[in-house]
């Protein structure tokens, strides 16, 4: 192998690559033994899309104890759902407990559930797992942790307090590659850092006036405006077997509509966290725990169709990271992001830098990230940070100065649970390379590019109080007002 890395060098998910090698024997040797002490008993709360992957792999951990969803339908399928890959048997077989609201659940059955997997809309995430390490519940939840900053620092805090083991789903976390590009920019092979950038394709759902355009009340009124009559609109009801009052969870009453059910929700403020909630947790996790990221000191960004009801349809995001230590990649940096589509084009990182790393004729990928050193740069054309080339003059070290290498896992989403199984087996929260210790840090500073964005100024953020300090107002974006029956305690 040559002594420095090519300029166009692919790296990847390959440990040989970098000269370091993992036998069966070494990796075995980084896991706990298959076998628990006793059966994790598993709940689901929100078992339809992401959730349906979730639960069922947690079974494979697990034994599956009770399914929960507002929609009926979407559970049932999710209780006969067969995996083709896994010949597991279909949930049905366990018999579980089928529910639509996970209060009655913990209500009823809570001392049969050790760990809960949570997979509803954004805005639902914190008040299904606080509840449950409130209970002593281990928890594995969906990206984004949580729906807004006020809650990412509770359920890091909520986590800490009831020492119970927890796993956010960004499964990229569970990716080699991942984990090695993180050990090399800390080893320093790129130098000092001095800026990160991160895009993604999203949103791939209506927001701005597509999305409020797609909501009956709404339509009827462009109608009207627009032909100087009223017209007509049926009034959507909730399908049967939905369950909208705990879909609303803790958000304001609104009239059911197919503009947010299913799917679509992550557009809107009150339920979802946009584009950015909605990726960045995959896209930027790589940087984030590379360069050992933490809150920006400002935040700006700039957007297109604001408004209060929904994410917008592009957005630049500018977060001034501070010096986290003396260390090359502890450096204070800038952090871009970018997203959705302005005019005729992509919003994505600027043509100069772009140039520096795409080969001719090669396109720019839908997702991706950069960081970008004094010395070199790592490119990532992936959601996960799982592939990626090092581009420039650098030595490729020997052995890393770096104290630990990383364990590997490289077995992506379903490793994820079964590495939230181990910690649980051994008690030992830290197992889990996502935990809410990690993931709160990453949510929180995400979503605070959504605090910008609505804000529509540059903020100055205190990460000690948690607070905007430069716009009072802005602090409405920090934490949201709850709905009776679904509050949230100040503290843990």
């Amino acid at each position: 192998m040559s002594d420095h890395v090519d300029r166009r060098l692919f790296l990847g998910g390959s440990a040989a690559a970098l000269g370091y090698f993992f036998t069966a024997d070494a990796l075995s040797a980084t896991r706990a033994a298959e076998t628990p002490s006793e059966t994790i008993r598993v709940a689901g709360i929100g078992v339809g899309g992401k959730g349906q992957s979730d639960i069922t792999q947690a079974a494979r951990v697990g034994h599956v104890v009770a399914l929960c969803d507002v929609d009926e339908g979407k559970r049932t399928a999710t209780l006969n759902a067969k995996d083709k890959r896994s010949k597991e048997p279909p949930l049905s077989e366990s018999n579980p407990k089928l529910y639509t609201d996970f209060r009655k659940m913990f209500d009823e059955i809570g001392k049969e559930i050790d760990a809960v997997t949570v997979s509803t809309a954004d805005h639902s995430h914190a008040i299904a797992s606080i509840t449950a390490m409130r209970l002593k519940k281990h928890v594995y939840c969906q990206k984004p942790l949580c729906h807004n900053v006020w809650e990412a620092r509770l359920m890091r805090e909520t986590a800490k307090k009831y020492g119970v083991c927890t796993q956010m789903g960004n499964q990229g976390s569970a990716e080699n590659g991942l984990r090695r590009a993180v050990e090399l920019v800390q080893d320093g092979l790129l130098g000092k850092i001095k800026e990160v950038h991160v895009w993604t394709n999203r949103p791939i759902w209506p927001q701005g006036a597509d999305a409020i355009l797609k909501v009956g009340a709404a339509r009827a009124a462009a109608f009207a405006a627009l032909h100087g009559k009223p017209v007509e609109v049926p009034k959507p009801t909730a399908p049967k077997g939905i369950n909208w009052d705990v879909f609303l969870g803790p958000a304001p009453v609104r009239p059911y509509d197919p503009a947010y059910h299913p799917f679509a929700w992550r557009g809107w403020w009150d339920f979802g966290t946009g584009a950015l909630g909605d990726m960045a947790c995959h896209t930027a996790n790589m940087a984030f725990r590379a360069c050992e990221l933490v809150a920006p000191t400002t935040i700006e960004a700039d957007a297109t169709d604001v408004n209060p009801e929904t994410a917008p349809t592009s957005a630049k995001i500018k977060f001034a990271i501070p010096a986290r230590g003396d260390k090359p990649h502890q450096s204070a940096l800038t952090f871009y992001w970018y997203e959705g589509v302005r005019g005729q084009k992509k919003v994505v990182p600027p043509k100069e830098l772009l140039e520096k790393l795409l080969k001719p004729g090669q396109t720019l990928s839908d997702s991706g990230s950069i960081i970008v050193g004094d010395k070199a740069i790592l490119f990532s054309p992936n959601d996960y940070g799982a592939q990626f080339t090092i581009v420039g003059d650098v030595a490729l070290p020997k052995n890393l100065t770096r104290p630990e290498h990383l364990p590997v896992n490289g077995k992506g989403d379903l490793g994820m649970k079964e590495e939230w199984a181990q910690a649980i087996r051994e008690n030992k929260p830290e197992v889990a390379y996502s935990n809410f210790e990690i993931a709160g840090s990453l949510t929180e500073l995400i979503l605070l590019g959504n605090v910008a964005i609505r804000a529509q100024k540059k903020l100055e953020y205190d990460a000690k109080t948690g607070k905007v300090t430069n716009d009072p107002a802005a602090n409405a974006y920090i934490k949201r007002e709850y709905r009776k029956g679904f509050e949230l305690a100040e503290h843990a």
